[in-house]
């Protein structure tokens, strides 16, 4: 088998709330551990030590990016062996494992001096509170972002030929699945397309669709029927029994930017800004739904709107991203008095321990 090292978010900062995908991405592991008691700054080092030593013992590995601070891990996913380490530190939370999935919680606390921690209490209590509050403040203006682009929609909705965006669908459907069924049933994985990140959004569209046969950039404008074609792409892959990868929009989680099916080879995807990418290989195809779907003039006949639009767009998304950076900041500090007072041969120990276990069990 070919190495298979995939780069993916379960988690995100949205219009809707911090939100994740975890139940989803986690599907079909039989062992999940949890590094909790402390900080991100003490568990995506872990994380990271753990995923690199043991990825040169297996094919797939799969790294969960934090949406919170920029080259930070939420987890490692090892699916040849169904392991997963995870981050269980705020503001990740956990609902109970599903049967038949050992969950392994490893309480970080006894690597760190909690004495030494105590003469912090106060600054911490004061820094998750200020993390709460500049969290909540960039997702707020996320929610004015989506309803202001709820506004850009709507004028190209009003100009939308729905028959030709049905045709469309269709033309797609038939090139993804011809007149395939696969005798089983389809399982369906969710997770992000790319995150909110304190840097701006990131995505990570081009490793993920790489070694794919064929990939389709979906062009067009909000309200062109992108994310309506891809969620009859999945509902038809489902019915037919074919596996497919569900990335969800970083900004709302209710609407979808890409889907991949392993199966056959072939990934489709939203190539608009804030994650618009061109063609490079002779297999690529762009599909534009502007062109095929949308009334010829639209764009000029609502030039100043448009213009208006996009700017106060771009102005919410700038604020939110200035508070997930304030936040960034407090989660800095917060992570440097941690990274101060624990243990790292502990720490290293509990890594070891782990890696033992799985090197036993694999």
């Amino acid at each position: 088998m070919t190495k298979q090292v995939r780069h993916i978010y379960a988690a995100g900062n949205t219009a809707r709330g911090y939100k994740t995908f975890y139940d989803s991405v986690l599907q079909g592991m039989e062992r999940v551990y949890i590094l909790s008691g402390v900080v991100e700054g003490v568990t995506s080092p872990l994380i990271e030590s753990i995923g690199k030593e043991m990825s040169g013992k297996t094919d797939q590995v799969e790294w969960i990016h934090s949406p919170f601070v920029n080259g930070q891990y939420d987890g490692v996913v090892f699916h040849e062996w169904k392991v997963a380490i995870m981050d269980g530190s705020y503001p990740r939370t956990w609902r109970p494992a599903a049967p038949g999935v050992t969950e392994i919680q490893v309480n970080l606390q006894s690597a760190v001096a909690m004495d030494q921690l105590a003469r912090y209490k106060k600054q911490i209590a004061a820094w998750y509170e200020d993390i709460f509050f500049w969290s909540e403040t960039a997702y707020q203006a996320f929610g004015d972002a989506l309803r202001i682009h709820d506004e850009w929609e709507a004028l190209y909705i009003e100009n939308l030929n729905r028959e030709e965006a049905n045709r469309v669908t269709e033309e797609v459907i038939a090139l993804f699945f011809g007149k395939e069924k696969r005798e089983k049933k389809a399982q369906v994985r969710r997770m992000y397309l790319g995150a909110a990140t304190p840097h701006g959004p990131v995505d990570h569209i081009m490793k993920l669709t790489d070694s794919m046969q064929k990939r389709y950039f979906i062009k067009g404008r909000p309200g062109s029927g992108k994310s309506t074609m891809l969620k009859k792409l999945v509902a038809e892959a489902e019915s037919r029994g074919f596996d497919v990868e569900v990335y969800h929009c970083g900004l709302d989680p209710n609407s979808l930017d890409m889907v991949i099916v392993p199966e056959k080879g072939l990934a489709i995807f939203d190539s608009t800004a804030p994650h618009e990418y061109f063609p490079s290989k002779e297999t690529d195809e762009i599909i534009d739904m502007y062109t095929r779907a949308i009334a010829p003039g639209t764009d000029e006949k609502y030039e100043e709107e448009l213009a208006d639009i996009k700017a106060r767009y771009t102005q919410k998304i700038k604020e939110a991203t200035a508070s997930l950076l304030a936040a960034k900041e407090l989660r800095d500090q917060l992570n440097s008095i941690y990274a101060e007072v624990a243990d790292q041969t502990r720490l290293n120990a509990v890594a070891q321990a782990i890696m033992s276990r799985l090197a036993r069990t694999r």
